[in-house]
């Protein structure tokens, strides 16, 4: 069991390292390039920072472990509301621009709905997958075509405040073009072998302690792969950035749902679990919608209210540990 426990912190500790890595580079090669800093921070930097979850989910759906697939989507969606934006209001009240919420956090609610509806009628095929993947084609066009409109770099509810981000990386360090692509290439490969040890550990896991592997996917490997958003928003707290955390919540579950959920349904078909669509997939709505509804009283969640949504993630926690049993 320790060498599990080991092998599943491995993976968690390249998954985040490799992101980093990746986004990187890929930042700094598309500048060289002569990308604009919105094209990249909307595409690479969402796309780069999204690959935990995809690679994770991927990986599982190749290895016949739907639970595991689309429990990391859901339980990260989840975990982004209720723990991590809980946790950053906690530290530092969360401010949500009028423009991200009309648009933005109404989009996520859109598609978490839509994919609550969609996932017990019909199997997460290649079709599904396909137009998952041309929903956040479509969005991301819409941003893209509005931020240039308005020139209002504050409304675009980008994964991990795609602006920000860019012009952190490229401050720091300009590297050769051939450089650039060697890091986003490592940082590639890390995140594909953390990826693999992150899933075959969170397998073991579940099958030793006989806890089922759709628990472990909503938990252990949500929270996980979603430590790069965890991060991010905390440091956007301390720094008192309030809306960078509401960009990089409602973005991250966007990306999860159209990118990540379109990719595995893609690559690696497979149904749903019933228990997730009884359970977890009501229980991201309504979450979802609690956000769009405290975000739009006074467009901000407050320290009490992030404390709730922190004491909501425990429930549903203490909630999921029963049924695994």
């Amino acid at each position: 069991m320790l060498h599990t426990i080991l092998s599943l912190a491995l993976g968690l500790i390249l998954l985040v390292a490799g992101g980093e890595f990746l986004v990187r580079g890929a930042v700094q090669a598309a500048r060289k390039l002569g990308v604009s800093p919105l094209v990249i921070g909307l595409t690479l930097v969402g796309f780069g920072t999204s690959m935990p979850e995809l690679v994770t989910s991927v990986k599982a759906g190749l290895s016949g472990s739907p639970g595991i697939a689309f429990g990391n989507i859901v339980g990260s969606n989840i975990a982004n509301i209720l723990l991590i934006a809980g946790v950053s209001a906690v530290l530092c009240p969360v401010i949500v621009a009028r423009a991200a919420l009309r648009r933005d956090a109404i989009a996520m609610l859109a598609v978490a709905f839509a994919f609550a509806m969609l996932a017990p009628m019909v199997p997460m095929g290649r079709l599904v997958g396909a137009g998952l993947l041309t929903g956040l084609g479509v969005y991301l066009w819409t941003v893209i075509r509005q931020e240039r409109a308005s020139h209002d770099g504050g409304a675009a509810g980008d994964k991990s405040a795609a602006l920000d981000g860019v012009d952190r990386v490229l401050e720091a360090t300009t590297r050769p073009l051939g450089i650039a692509l060697l890091i986003a290439l490592g940082g590639l490969v890390l995140v594909v072998s953390g990826g693999a040890l992150l899933v075959d550990g969170a397998v073991v896991i579940a099958r030793d302690l006989g806890i089922s592997e759709t628990v472990i996917g909503l938990t252990v490997v949500a929270v996980g792969t979603s430590l790069p958003e965890l991060v991010t928003s905390v440091v956007a707290a301390l720094r008192k950035q309030g809306d960078v955390a509401s960009g990089n919540i409602v973005g991250s579950n966007i990306y999860n749902i159209l990118g990540i959920g379109g990719a595995t349904a893609l690559i690696a078909p497979s149904r749903v679990p019933d228990a997730m669509v009884r359970f977890d997939l009501p229980v991201m709505v309504v979450v979802s919608a609690l956000l769009v509804l405290v975000a739009a009283t006074g467009l901000r969640i407050n320290r009490a209210e992030g404390a709730l949504l922190v004491a909501g993630y425990v429930l549903y926690v203490w909630l999921l540990w029963p049924a695994s049993a």
